[in-house]
């Protein structure tokens, strides 16, 4: 479903020594000011690439402008037109109007319905060109994709990390009201747009989540009246449960960094515990031990530790331990209950939810416990996932009443920039980057 035909292709290098100092966004600055910059329509190098021209570059410059970091500049404002991809940049011109940043591109397409996109990025004070053109090549359908691309190269060029922009998505969609909502298994792009849908509304589901490389996706489904987890392939849609094992619950999958593990809730009587699974063998492995529940496991990046959420201590709160189980430490002691812990991909950080005096809120610590951060407030928000390069958070808010409803909210680890994705969904989780 995700895969396309895709190349990348590296047509031009222009750097000079102009550049030993190039154009950067300090990404940890507290105070930073998003970086004015301007992405004219693309050129259509072909009479059927005008539209694709000018919506590449609209997405490119929402994706940009969407991460917070990046201010578009309004075409009316522009003195300059790009009226041939391989023109000289008219630098006094996007000076003038403090464009700090010129992305071009270029656009064709062919008759067997391919589409061929091609982009170049500038520092405008420097009067220089950052880093090498690149080229796609794909379907035209697959449009949207190349646009996220070039977004991520100019985001990566500019500051030094990688983008995730070319992400999916998978989340709950929920339709009818509160007290009847029915849910099925959705994903999109990470901006919410090319919705499709992985399961129906016969039966709750709940809790998707990727595999490491984005080819399947684990979820807990009521369906048999109890739940149960399932895999999902998402080329095919074809899935099967993980494990059928009577009088047990299993819920809260996630997928170890092998792709081979799962490690999971399962409720035995009124005991829950966390268990391993390995997929190939069918070997399941006892990692928590208590009269507590103990659930919400999540993976380290190198695959070594688990955090989770356990009431051991009497209320709910957050602990860390080896992957192979054992002793845990407890990692969170401030006001409230904390729960849905997840690891950050860049290994500082774990996000979680946390209740106090009333309110909901996402916030982040570090591994030992301190510098915890609130990032939200709200009547309800929950379950966050981590975007892949680790500084976007994406997570559930419910609004209150019998009317309320739950939309998918992102804010970077700052606690900026908070918009909402998508309305009536709930429980994302974030893919790696496609390939």
């Amino acid at each position: 479903m995700f895969k396309m035909f895709l190349t990348c292709l590296a047509f031009v290098l222009t750097v000079s020594a102009a550049q030993a100092q190039p154009l950067r966004i300090e990404i940890d600055n507290p105070n930073i000011e998003p970086l004015p910059f301007a992405a004219p329509a693309f050129i259509a190098e072909t009479s059927g690439a005008d539209q694709y021209a000018r919506d590449l570059a609209a997405v490119v410059a929402a994706d940009l402008q969407g991460s917070g970091l990046f201010r578009a500049i309004n075409e009316e404002a522009f003195i300059s037109q790009i009226t041939s991809f391989d023109s000289p940049v008219q630098y006094a011109d996007w000076k003038a109007i403090n464009a700090q940043a010129l992305v071009t591109g270029a656009v064709s397409t062919t008759s067997d319905g391919q589409i061929i996109v091609k982009f170049r990025l500038f520092d405008v004070f420097s009067e220089d060109q950052l880093g090498e053109g690149l080229q796609f090549v794909g379907s035209t359908n697959g449009w949207r994709r190349m646009a996220h691309k070039v977004a991520d190269a100019v985001y990566s060029r500019i500051t030094g990390e990688s983008g995730y922009f070319d992400t999916r998505v998978v989340f709950v969609s929920e339709t009818g009201p509160k007290n009847a909502r029915l849910k099925r298994l959705g994903v999109m792009d990470y901006d919410g747009a090319n919705q499709q849908f992985l399961t129906d509304a016969q039966a709750i589901v709940l809790a998707p989540r990727f595999s490491p490389n984005g080819d399947r996706v684990l979820y807990t489904s009521y369906e048999s009246g109890f739940p149960k987890i399932y895999v999902l392939n998402v080329a095919s849609v074809g899935r099967r449960v993980l494990q059928d094992q009577p009088g047990t619950m299993s819920f809260a999958p996630r997928f170890a960094p092998n792709g081979q593990d799962v490690v999971f809730s399962l409720t035995t009587g009124s005991n829950t515990d966390i268990y391993k699974l390995n997929l190939a063998s069918g070997q399941r492995t006892q990692l928590t031990s208590s009269p507590a529940i103990e659930t919400a496991p999540s993976y380290s990046p190198d695959g070594t530790q688990i955090v989770f959420e356990s009431d051991r201590s009497g209320t709910q709160q957050l602990y860390v331990m080896n992957a192979g189980g054992g002793e845990a430490t407890r990692i969170s002691f401030g006001q409230g209950r904390y729960g849905t812990p997840v690891w950050s991909p860049r290994g500082d950080l774990v996000a979680f939810t946390k209740q106090n005096r009333g309110r909901f809120h996402i916030g982040v610590m570090r591994l030992d416990g301190t510098g915890e951060r609130l990032l939200t407030a709200s009547f309800l928000d929950e379950g966050p996932t981590w975007s892949p390069n680790g500084r976007v958070i994406m997570f559930t808010r419910e609004t209150a009443g019998s009317g309320g409803s739950s939309t998918l909210y992102s804010v970077d680890i700052s606690g900026r920039n908070l918009k909402a994705v998508q309305a009536n969904a709930s429980d994302p989780n974030w893919s790696p980057l496609l390939k």
